[in-house]
């Protein structure tokens, strides 16, 4: 996560919303409009919460919307179309990521 430094300020688990976002990459604002504002949302597989990756995959989405993980970008002047989110799903070398 060193690289996108020169094009975002990354911020990790900090509150917005209803939650702790896993990591959150915010364009400088000199860029703004340029590129997304980015939420990352991190899972790893419990067969006891879902069948397989996708599901976990879709817990994190789902998280990042029910948690309102948005709510510090749109304080910031962020509208909704700006923002990406992605969630992350790990068992162990097997990773899935969505969209």
């Amino acid at each position: 996560m060193v690289e996108p430094r020169e094009n975002y300020i990354i911020r990790s688990n900090r509150e917005s919303g209803f939650g702790r976002y896993d990591i959150m990459l915010i364009p400088h604002l000199q860029r703004k409009g340029s590129l997304p504002a980015v939420v990352l949302e991190f899972k790893v597989y419990n067969e006891k919460k879902g069948k397989n990756l996708e599901d976990t995959v879709k817990a994190a989405l789902q998280q990042i919307e029910e948690k309102q993980y948005d709510a510090e970008l749109i304080g910031l002047g962020f509208e909704k179309e700006e923002i990406h989110h992605y969630g992350f799903a790990f068992k162990g070398k097997e990773v899935l990521i969505g969209a």
